[in-house]
């Protein structure tokens, strides 16, 4: 598998792969590259249906000058906990991040949550999080106030009366119930639609149908979220060390 940057050429491979509507992993075969390379080019360029090679290869071409340029400023990564490899943290974060824009989440808002979710602590208060994506505090203010209106974080007091945010199991639960609610708002819309557009007509039948399914995924997921709290939320027993 080659290694090394991806060229113009190949921005424009991936530019014609996704105007086919080829799966990132079919492009990723085609120029026998990492799936993820392709994921992470297409998501920070524009997402898949604003991507334009030639923006592509001179945006990369300006983030490698600005790189080149703040080298000599910029500090040693911080050591990392349990002998962990720096890079090999920092290129996962990326990956993750790229994993929650796909799923939806704005840039920053995705690098807010990634960087969150790779820490021990699972908190960082505002000032380290600006510090750590060296971004300014009203980014990471309205990333936050974003992230809380999912769910996805919440915000407490440490012993130091400072503000942190945080990631911990609840979250999803809370998320995923967030999203059910949603969806029963959705059911309850379409169906007084079909009143409104009358029983039997074609768009009545249509919102009917968007009402059933929606019911039953949402009675689906409220249920297996519910038992999938039980199970995280039942710590295993901590046994002691045998006796020597």
């Amino acid at each position: 598998m080659p290694g090394g940057r991806l060229t113009q050429q190949d921005r424009q491979q991936i530019a014609l792969g996704l105007a086919d509507g080829l799966a990132y992993a079919e492009i990723a075969r085609r120029l026998d590259r990492p799936t993820s390379t392709i994921t992470r080019e297409v998501m920070r360029n524009g997402g898949p249906t604003a991507y334009r090679a030639d923006l592509a290869h001179r945006a990369t071409e300006r983030r490698t000058h600005r790189r080149r340029q703040a080298a000599p400023r910029e500090p040693q990564a911080a050591p990392q906990p349990h002998g962990r490899d720096p890079e090999a943290v920092r290129e996962y974060e990326e990956m993750l991040t790229t994993v929650f824009m796909q799923s939806g989440l704005p840039k920053m808002m995705a690098r807010v949550l990634g960087c969150l979710y790779t820490t021990d602590a699972g908190s960082l208060t505002a000032s380290e999080l600006a510090q750590r994506l060296h971004v300014s505090p009203a980014s990471i203010s309205k990333a936050i106030a974003f992230l809380e209106s999912l769910d996805l974080v919440r915000r407490e007091r440490d012993e130091h009366r400072r503000e942190r945010y945080v990631v911990d199991d609840d979250l999803w639960y809370q998320s995923m119930i967030r999203s059910a609610r949603d969806n029963a708002q959705l059911v309850e819309t379409a169906r007084k639609g079909v009143g409104v557009l009358g029983p039997d007509t074609p768009a009545a039948t249509r919102l009917e149908n968007i009402a059933r399914f929606l019911d039953f995924v949402t009675e689906s997921l409220t249920r297996a979220a519910e038992q999938a709290r039980e199970v995280l939320h039942t710590k295993p027993a901590t046994h002691e060390p045998d006796a020597q």
